[in-house]
């Protein structure tokens, strides 16, 4: 008879983003008149940069000619011209990361689920909390023990090692989604020195590093000391130039990072994660692999400079929206993302369905973040301009 992966079992039955699709549905249904401003998902909604549209159509015409057509790429791991313009960008703001050292990915989502392939089950995780679903549920389906860093509001949403706690494996992510926090130079140099002093390997999600404005903030793990012998990181394009429809992103392994096998020898994890994508992944088209090069030329980040002013704009509306309502919230300077507490002591699943049936605004419920998203809500910038002030004009006409 056939068994199933019985850990799915302890899982909540819905992903986050699914209910809250249920019950915007059933309330559509209810309403059908109703105007719904949607805040919840942080999905983009401005075009991708043109320069990023003609290397894509320039690329697919290639595909058309036998000379230039292109199947497999050979090591799957992505195409020297992307990698290398990858590894440019990292040296510009100071992070020391080598071409050979990226592969190249269809999105930050699916590796951030699947680089746990390379793990032992038997690992402790540590995920802050709040913290992105995807952190928990890809090692609740392994049976890991999970245990949690709590980022509050006494410390400014920004979880801090506690060195009488042991973790193997740390999930880390900022900007973060959800609170919008970033974490200082100061405070992650705290937890590289607590992996490297652990034997840990963190696990770095840096998706939202394009939206940091204030120079002295981070915006890779390899710009700190020590980071290289502990750390692996991850990036997408999908916010930084709206990729969420084309899937593309990168994954960064430094060639000095190595574990002790059961036997004593070194292992690299570099070389477990090629073996591991060699044989589950077959790479991202060359197509798209063209329309993500073309980002990291100068005319590319103009363009996509001029999407991430709008999407801060909109942040800076909804943020003031909540300071002259007297609301306390994080993120939304260096962040697409602004986490507020909930007006009048509500819930978070209390507070979205007021949002939803009062004002027709949707946002996302900071509790299917974590326990310690309870009482907090998340509001994204990624909409429509006039609507991210019609959504804030409904929200200042709230009554608690």
């Amino acid at each position: 008879m056939v068994k199933i992966n019985e850990n799915f079992l302890s899982m909540k039955k819905n992903y986050l983003f699914i209910e809250i699709a249920k019950r915007v549905k059933a309330f559509s249904q209810a309403h059908p008149d109703a105007d719904i401003i949607r805040m919840g998902i942080g999905d983009v909604t401005l075009p991708i940069a043109p320069a990023a549209v003609e290397a894509m159509k320039k690329a697919a015409d290639e595909m058309g000619v036998k000379e230039t057509f292109r199947g497999y790429e050979d090591s799957g791991a992505g195409y020297d011209f992307l990698k290398e313009a990858v590894a440019k960008y990292y040296n510009s703001f100071g992070a020391n990361v080598k071409a050979d050292e990226i592969r190249i990915n269809d999105g930050a989502k699916a590796d951030c689920g699947n680089i746990v392939d390379i793990f032992g089950d038997d690992n402790v995780v540590m995920i802050t909390d709040p913290a992105y679903p995807v952190y928990v549920d890809t090692n609740l389906m392994n049976g890991r023990k999970i245990i949690y860093a709590d980022s509050t509001e006494e410390n400014g949403f920004a979880a801090m090692p506690d060195d009488s706690v042991h973790a193997d494996i740390i999930y880390l992510c900022s900007p973060n989604n959800p609170t919008g926090s970033v974490y200082t130079k100061e405070q992650l140099k705290k937890w590289v020195d607590y992996a490297n002093k652990n034997g840990s390997v963190i696990i770095f999600d840096a998706a939202y590093e394009s939206f940091i404005s204030e120079p002295d903030l981070p915006r890779s793990i390899f710009q700190i000391e020590g980071a290289r012998t502990c750390a692996i990181e991850m990036c997408s394009l999908s916010k930084t130039a709206g990729f969420t429809g084309m899937r593309c992103g990168y994954t960064v392994i430094p060639e000095e990072l190595k574990v002790t096998a059961s036997d004593g020898s070194d292992v690299y994890l570099a070389q477990l994660w090629g073996r591991r994508q060699g044989s589950k992944f077959n790479g991202v088209s060359y197509p798209v692999q063209r329309a993500a090069e073309a980002i990291f030329t100068d005319e590319g980040q103009k363009q996509i400079k001029v999407n991430i002013d709008y999407y801060r704009e909109n942040a800076r509306i909804i943020a003031s929206t909540l300071d002259e309502m007297g609301i306390y919230y994080t993120g939304g300077k260096n962040s697409p993302y602004i986490w507020l507490k909930c007006p009048g002591g509500l819930g978070s699943w209390e507070f979205f369905d007021k949002l939803l049936e009062e004002a027709n605004v949707v946002g996302t419920p900071g509790e299917g973040f974590g326990k310690n998203g309870e009482g907090y809500f998340r509001l994204t910038a990624f909409g429509d301009r006039e609507r991210t002030k019609q959504a804030m004009e409904r929200f200042k006409a709230l009554k608690f």
